[in-house]
């Protein structure tokens, strides 16, 4: 029982850690746009093309795919699928050295 509880513990933990990371990054994602968009149109760096939105564009699609990362994907994959998808794999071993076992004995009864 107290190692499901600190696994439970140690499954919270973790998502706070993400969720944080990922409100951190929005907030970074926010400041750090309207700041490339300030400097690309009031500042003049000797560039004249509008390099704000391509580096804003990619940033936000970094950001789109943190976002899948910690509400999509994390959310469906986590211990209890591991196990599950374990499980699975181990049932179908041990199907798979029953069949080879009852194979073996099959042709041993045969040959004798």
């Amino acid at each position: 029982m107290e190692k499901e509880l600190h696994e439970q513990y140690e499954y919270a933990r973790k998502r706070l850690k993400q969720k944080k990371g990922l409100y951190f990054h929005f907030v970074l994602f926010v400041l750090g746009s309207a700041f490339m968009f300030v400097a690309n149109h009031f500042l003049i760096f000797g560039i004249q093309s509008n390099w704000a939105i391509w580096v804003i564009t990619f940033w936000a699609f970094l950001f789109v795919l943190n976002f899948i990362k910690v509400y999509i994907t994390d959310r469906f994959m986590n211990k209890n699928w591991e196990r599950e998808q374990i499980d699975k794999l181990v049932a179908k071993q041990q199907q798979k050295i029953e069949q080879l076992q009852n194979q073996i004995e099959d042709d041993s009864s045969k040959t004798q």
